[in-house]
């Protein structure tokens, strides 16, 4: 176990204890014990320059906020270019060493360090224009306050809602209609927070994808070497593979069984060559960068039966109308004719 991976399990122990003991009146470990692991934790911390958030040597004070103000990103944040079909994805790696990633499917944010500290915290926004969340993402719960490194970062992560914390949210909240539909709106409103408390008891994590800059480090013309330097800042990185075309198929087998027990959301893959100098000779198009692409998963397709349906004509001639199904809601479903409803066969509309 490295020294990030024991920090964070004395930050686990040591909150633990500390909640049952103020705010649950139990203990469930001595104060002998609780200092002996604080202890420990100091000279960890002292020793990697890494400080995470939610560590009890450092504690982040609660503020609201009236407005979350916005600021343009240095360098555009462009979306990627992206397909269904695995043999496009191929065509794409080629011969190219190439990182296949996890497209996390959360809110994108842009952190910012200066001087080991955690000094800016920007969603993506539209790509041009994001929404300032410094004190927001102090209270992520795996992101390092400080790191080793002293020059200027800029990494992007996404901030996510594991499935887990996302239930156990849900769990909380009695009334039906006002559950949360899913991990993605509930992180996306959660990082948006103007009280950070609130962002606090959400459990949101960050999952680094990409080094922006660390202009006074090598890291040798490769994406693997600025992923590993990230996780030796102390910050959780995307699980990935390398892979060519060649063993593709191998990594997509690993993702696709992988996808099933995962506790975070994902919506497919980031394919990203590993040359970084390759890579930005390409360019951009319009809209795309030219140096990664992305892999959707198939449409996912299961059986439902339909409970009922409030009809709603909108001004185009269009059938718009909240369905509620036995197993899923839809939000809003268009039917352009009603000969697909006749069609359907059903007992009850």
């Amino acid at each position: 176990m490295n020294g990030t991976e024991r920090m964070k399990e004395l930050v686990k122990k040591l909150n633990e204890a500390a909640k049952a003991y103020y705010q649950e009146d139990r203990e469930i470990m001595s104060n002998l014990e609780y200092d002996t692991l604080y202890d420990e934790l100091q000279v960890l911390e002292e020793k990697t320059g890494v400080t995470l958030a939610g560590s009890p040597t450092t504690k982040v004070g609660y503020e609201a906020m009236n407005e979350l103000p916005k600021e343009a990103h240095e360098s555009p944040m462009l979306s990627l270019d992206k397909t269904k079909d695995v043999e496009v994805l191929r065509s794409f790696i080629g011969d190219h060493k190439t990182l296949l990633s996890w497209k996390m499917d959360g809110l994108t944010v842009v952190l910012t360090y200066r001087g080991g500290t955690l000094a800016k915290a920007v969603t993506r926004g539209n790509g041009v224009i994001g929404e300032v969340v410094t004190n927001n993402a102090k209270v992520f719960e795996n992101i390092p306050l400080k790191i080793p490194y002293q020059g200027e970062l800029v990494l992007r992560g996404e901030a996510i809602i594991r499935y887990s914390d996302f239930e156990k949210i849900n769990e909380e909240i009695e009334d039906v209609d006002a559950k949360y539909k899913n991990p993605r709106n509930l992180c996306s409103g959660s990082v948006r927070q103007l009280n950070n408390e609130i962002t606090a008891k959400r459990h949101v994590h960050f999952m680094a994808f990409a080094l922006v800059s660390a202009p006074e480090q090598d890291f040798e013309n490769s994406r693997i070497r600025q992923m590993e330097w990230l996780k030796e800042q102390g910050f959780e990185v995307v699980e990935y593979k390398v892979v060519t075309k060649d063993n593709l198929d191998e990594a997509m087998q690993y993702f696709s069984t992988k996808i099933e027990t995962n506790d975070f959301p994902s919506d497919g893959l980031v394919a990203l060559y590993d040359d970084i100098a390759y890579g930005e000779s390409l360019g951009t198009t319009a809209k795309f960068p030219r140096n990664a692409f992305a892999f959707k998963w198939a449409d996912e397709q299961k059986e439902t039966t339909l409970l009922e349906i409030e009809w709603s004509p909108s001004s185009w001639k269009e059938l718009r109308f909240p369905a509620q199904a036995s197993t899923t809601s839809v939000s809003c479903v268009r039917w352009i004719s009603v000969w697909v409803i006749k069609s359907l066969s059903t007992k009850q509309i």
